[in-house]
């Protein structure tokens, strides 16, 4: 009897392993294949704060092996997005078996969304918010100040806010999954709307640089996308009623 209750447990936790071992393989090869283009990837990912920088101003690297770790490090960020889609699609079908019928069907708009989504908010933090923060920081210099950005400190600080940025921009999707299995509805966002802008901007203080043009960058398409979220909750909830 014992062996037949920890039965399935034990094959749903296999069943996760096998999941996140095709996780690892696809970011295994996102990784390989990226690496042969590391310096270019590397190249666009400072382009805004090149472009802002002073002219004939360079980065610098302090310690010998530094480019050679950050090159790593682009890699595998940038193979982690190109394998996004498999890693979606398999917690995708992880969760599948305890939906209905007709929410498994869902399994290409929810794998499609999910990545247009966190690219999109990416993208919004490079084009829109970068040129406007780092034109703040730079905006420090004078004849006795230079600003001398390092390779690592400036990966780690673009990473952050990129991945922020492409987590937050997930907040439809979110919303729309909790709402089918009933952990939130409609109108309990409706109801909680003001904490919820209150933790916006707290997460926007968090995630973005120390002033308040950055901030409010993130924190009002955060707010929009809070709206958006509401809408779709509740075409989640009346389908979820519907099927009940």
């Amino acid at each position: 009897m014992e062996t037949e209750e920890k039965k399935p447990f034990l094959e749903h936790l296999e069943e996760l392993r096998q999941r996140l071992v095709i996780c690892i393989l696809a970011v295994a090869a996102g990784f390989v294949i990226s690496y042969f283009f590391s310096d270019r990837l590397f190249l666009i990912l400072i382009r805004p704060l090149k472009d802002a920088l002073p002219k004939g101003s360079h980065l610098i690297f302090t310690n010998l092996p530094e480019m050679f770790i950050t090159y790593l490090k682009v890699s595998l960020i940038s193979g982690i997005m190109v394998a996004s889609p498999v890693i979606f699609y398999e917690f995708w079908k992880f969760v599948a078996p305890g939906l209905y019928q007709n929410e498994k069907k869902l399994l290409v708009p929810f794998v499609l969304c999910s990545c247009v989504l966190f690219l999109g908010g990416a993208i919004f933090g490079y084009f829109v918010v970068f040129p406007f923060g780092f034109k703040f920081f730079l905006g420090f210099s004078n004849e006795y100040i230079k600003a001398l950005p390092s390779v690592k400190q400036y990966f780690s600080f673009a990473m952050k806010l990129l991945i922020a940025f492409g987590i937050v921009f997930e907040l439809p999707v979110i919303s729309y999954f909790l709402t089918k299995i009933g952990v939130i509805t409609p109108q309990f966002l409706k109801n909680n709307r003001k904490y919820a802008i209150v933790i916006i901007f707290a997460l926007a203080a968090i995630f973005t640089p120390p002033d308040v043009m950055t901030q409010f960058m993130m924190a009002v398409p955060l707010i929009i996308l809070y709206e958006v979220s509401i809408m779709i909750s509740k075409i989640a909830y009346a389908s979820k009623r519907k099927e009940e």
